[in-house]
């Protein structure tokens, strides 16, 4: 069984576990679900005999939904086709699924806008949650990765669950969000607690809207992908994480400003997986909030006024009162020979960066000391003993760790000629003497704003770094999977007609011979039928595994099509390429194969044919080796024939 069956299998294990106690609730009419124009929608559409022309009709009586159906129709993600303007072509353009989970889901909101859970926050539930429906939308259309109709749904209606669960059992609700620090730990508490948790319930409501159990699965997972169990690269993995990636847009939409940082990083490398530069991630988010804006106007959601993704992008760290608390690990080399001087400017410089404060008595020991502790900012005195303030400036920009740090110089002459003269040194501010406190603290806020600005664009460097290394381990990936059959894991069918195509340009320059073998399972259908699909699986995979261990090591396997493998040899004859092709057959007839507790034995028909004089390409060369094929077949099976010359010649077992 695969990581995605797996994943699928253990899904179906918990749902089943606390199925009862949904469908106890569901018939007791206690799960949200919809009512009235909705309802009557979603009872049309069971009918085998419902139409257009009747959803149409049903539509056409609450105006509110007839509007959002036309802006629906109209979003950003469709204004490729002509804009509708009337509620039948709206409906048309939407198809009846579509429609039947939208009124489902807007019904959900007009219904539950405010609830008896005290801890829980309906305006921002429902805010999030229209957010991240317009994020899957422009995500579908971007990716083409499903209909831009039904992912709004998914996501207007990804954490239903959490809604469920806050309608149905208020008090213990309230109790649970007060406890859970994460979203992890709300799921763990929900199924310690109430027997299941808001993945399940969110599970059923959508069963329930008629979305396909093909979207609910990836719906489930999405707060955790990495988790699910699904197959790298198939195509539940990849919606799984495209559902994370609207989520996350959402959460950045209704972060506070402190939060939003962090979650920008994370979308820009989310963006960049999906071949989106900064500009136009930039343009898909700005986009994606414009929308939710007027969505929300005419759904009576709120919504906050965000800046663009660009400033938001820009934004310095937020400033609080203390110095201290915007940069806790902040260092500072104090460099004083006077020590009354120097205890009080550590008094001073402790109470505005903190504890980090260490000192030295002159220009020769505080480059000692500068090297052990890396400080960012620099308070030295000019006037010193063995090397003053300017020498110890000008050896500190001679070495590479002291370059970056931030120098504020004391001194008690306010000289043009000598201040021009630190300046030089590669001092980067100074404070004059007698000393005043709000000056200092003035400088220390200039030193601290460029601290912070070389920390985030070390950040900024480590991250893009790391994109880097992602995005090309994920074009690598991609790849892979492009040429790759992921059944058997030997290279599908377009890896082996580009690897014939070079192996025929090669033969044509060098003269070398080139022969294939077309090589089909026997009576595979019969396989499936009798034992299913998944012993027919086993099959292929095992049969795959022979023919790969059969070949020569500069032989190419290749799967190409249901029960259907390709072996190019490369610099073969005809002979030693029917030889090899009856050690193949004779072997997999003699392998017992076992699935599932089935133990079967399976044959192949083989067809040869090698590069000729008169074949023209290789699509001829691979045809010669299907007429092969298709006369081992017609006579009987389990045998080879050979193709020379157009003579068809069976090698009889």
């Amino acid at each position: 069984m695969n990581a995605e069956a797996m994943g699928t299998q253990a899904t179906a294990i918990r749902h089943e576990a606390s199925l009862s106690k949904i469908e106890q609730l569901r018939l007791n009419g206690q799960l949200p679900s919809p009512k009235g124009v909705a309802l009557a929608i979603m009872e049309l559409c069971r009918r085998e005999d419902a139409s257009i022309e009747a959803v149409t009709r049903v539509v056409q009586t609450d105006p509110a939904l007839a509007a959002r159906l036309l802006r629906l129709a109209n979003a950003a993600a469709l204004r490729a086709a002509r804009p509708v303007a009337a509620v039948p072509d709206a409906v048309m353009r939407l198809g009846m699924a579509a429609v039947r989970q939208v009124a489902m889901g807007f019904s959900m909101v007009d219904q539950h806008r405010h609830g008896q859970c005290e801890g829980f926050d309906y305006d921002r539930f429902w805010s999030h949650s229209l957010l991240m429906a317009v994020a899957m939308q422009a995500l579908a259309a971007r990716s083409r990765a499903g209909s831009p109709e039904e992912m709004f749904t998914c996501g207007l209606m990804a954490r239903i669950g959490c809604l469920a669960l806050a309608t149905v059992y208020p008090a213990e609700y309230a109790e649970l969000l007060r406890q859970s620090p994460s979203e992890r730990d709300l799921a763990a508490l929900e199924r310690q607690h109430l027997r299941a948790d808001h993945h399940e319930f969110t599970a059923a409501i959508l069963e329930d809207c008629g979305v396909p159990h093909a979207l609910i699965e990836p719906v489930i997972h999405h707060e955790a992908p990495d988790a699910s169990g699904f197959t790298e690269g198939s195509r539940p993995h990849r919606l799984a994480h495209l559902f994370h990636h609207g989520k996350r847009i959402a959460d950045m939409g209704l972060a506070p400003e402190s939060e939003r940082s962090g979650l920008i990083s994370e979308l820009m490398l989310l963006g960049g997986k999906l071949g989106l530069d900064a500009n136009e991630q930039g343009s898909l988010i700005d986009g994606i909030v414009a929308e939710w804006r007027q969505w929300s106007e005419l759904l009576k959601v709120p919504a906050g006024a965000l800046p663009s993704f660009a400033a938001m992008a820009a934004a310095p760290a937020p400033k609080n009162a203390e110095l201290q608390a915007l940069h806790p690990s902040m260092r500072v080399l104090l460099v004083e020979d006077e020590p009354a001087s120097r205890m009080l400017m550590e008094k001073l410089l402790s109470d505005i960066v903190g504890p980090n404060v260490h000192s030295a008595t002159n220009g020769s020991e505080a480059l000692a000391l500068a090297l052990e502790i890396m400080p960012q900012i620099v308070v030295t005195d000019w006037l010193m003993p063995v090397m003053d303030g300017v020498e110890f400036c000008k050896a500190l920009r001679a070495t590479d760790w002291g370059q970056s740090m931030y120098v504020i110089m004391l001194t008690g002459v306010d000289n043009e000629d000598e201040v021009t003269r630190a300046f030089e040194a590669g001092v980067d501010d100074y404070v004059t003497k007698p000393l005043k406190v709000r000056s200092l603290r003035a400088r220390m806020r200039a030193a601290l704003h460029y601290v912070q600005l070389l920390d985030a664009w070390e950040s900024d460097r480590a991250k893009l770094k790391q994109f880097t290394a992602e995005l090309a381990i994920s074009n690598r990936k991609l790849e892979h999977y492009a040429m790759t059959d992921l059944l058997t894991g030997l290279p599908n069918r377009r890896a082996g007609m580009d690897v014939l195509g070079q192996a025929w340009s090669g033969a044509g320059r060098s003269g070398h011979g080139l022969a294939v073998m077309m090589i089909d399972i026997d009576r595979f259908k019969g396989i499936n039928d009798t034992h299913g699909h998944a012993v027919g699986d086993k099959v292929l995979t095992r049969v795959g595994k022979l023919i790969r261990a059969s070949a020569r090591r500069e032989d190419h396997v290749s799967r190409i099509g249901g029960e259907e493998f390709l072996v190019i040899c490369h610099n073969a004859d005809l002979r030693s390429t029917v030889h090899a092709a009856e050690r193949l057959r004779q072997k997999v007839r003699s392998e017992v194969i076992e699935a599932d507790g089935v133990r079967l034995q399976a044959s192949i028909s083989i067809g040869v044919a090698s590069k000729e004089d008169g074949m023209a390409n290789a699509d001829a060369l691979m045809a010669a080796a299907d007429r092969a094929l298709y006369a081992a077949k017609q006579n009987g099976r389990d045998r080879t024939c050979l193709n020379a010359g157009g003579k068809l010649m069976l090698n009889r077992p």
